[in-house]
C-alpha cells in the first residue's frame, strides 16, 4: 500500500483508538469520517459524535462529519429486512464511506466496524471487498480484533464514553428485552 491517505470509516470514538494506532504505525495518514444513520436514539447518535469529537482532538485526527440524524434513511433501508438489518447497515455506511474515499482521492477506504468483537467480521470484509471492486477504490483489511481489550482499556482510561450497543432501534430493544436477546442467541453467526 502507497503511503497516502486512508480513509477510515468510524463508527464512534472508543473503536477508532486501536485501528488509528496501528495504521499510523504502519506509517499512513489518516482521514476519519463519521456516517451512521443507524444510531437511535438523537440522544445517543450527538454522545457518540462529542465522543468522537473528543477522540479527535487527543489524537489529532482530522474528522469529517455528516452530522445530519439519519434514522429514516436507515429505516427505509431495512424495513421488511429486519432479519438482515446489519447487512444492510453495513452496505448502507460502507458504500457512502467509499464514495468519500472516492471524492477524496484516498488511496483506500477501511472501517473501524473491523474492531468491534460484536459485528459481523466477516459480511463487513465481504461487503467492503465488494464495494472496492464496484468504485475501483482499494479496501484495506485489518483484523482489529487483535486489539480489543487495548482499545478498551485506553478508552475507559481517557473516559471516552462507551456505548452498549450497536445504535441501531433494534439493537437497543434487544439490550432490555431478556427474551428478545434469547431467542436472537439462537440463531448462529448473526451479530447483535
Amino acid at each position: 500500500m502507497k503511503k497516502g491517505k486512508i480513509l477510515l470509516h468510524i463508527c464512534c470514538g472508543p473503536c477508532t483508538l486501536y485501528p488509528l494506532k496501528v495504521l499510523r504505525q504502519e506509517g499512513l495518514e489518516i482521514q476519519g469520517y463519521f456516517f451512521n444513520p443507524n444510531i437511535h436514539p438523537y440522544q445517543e447518535f450527538r454522545r457518540r459524535i462529542r465522543a468522537l469529537e473528543r477522540v479527535a482532538k487527543l489524537k489529532e485526527l482530522p474528522v469529517i462529519y455528516e452530522k445530519d440524524y439519519g434514522l429514516r434513511s436507515f429505516l427505509r433501508r431495512v424495513v421488511f429486512r429486519e432479519d438482515k438489518r446489519c447487512e444492510q447497515c453495513y452496505l448502507l455506511r460502507l458504500e457512502q464511506a467509499v464514495k468519500k474515499a472516492l471524492a477524496l482521492r484516498a488511496e483506500a477506504f477501511t472501517t473501524t466496524l473491523l474492531y468491534s468483537r460484536y459485528q459481523g467480521h466477516n459480511l463487513i470484509k465481504e461487503i467492503a471487498e465488494d464495494l472496492s471492486f464496484r468504485y475501483k477504490v482499494p479496501f484495506l483489511y485489518r483484523d482489529f480484533r487483535v486489539g480489543w481489550e487495548e482499545g478498551q482499556k485506553e478508552a475507559q482510561s481517557l473516559d471516552i464514553y462507551r456505548q452498549p450497543y450497536c445504535g441501531c432501534i433494534f439493537s437497543e430493544q434487544e439490550r432490555y428485552d431478556k427474551r428478545w436477546r434469547k431467542k436472537r442467541k439462537e440463531v448462529k453467526d448473526e451479530p447483535f
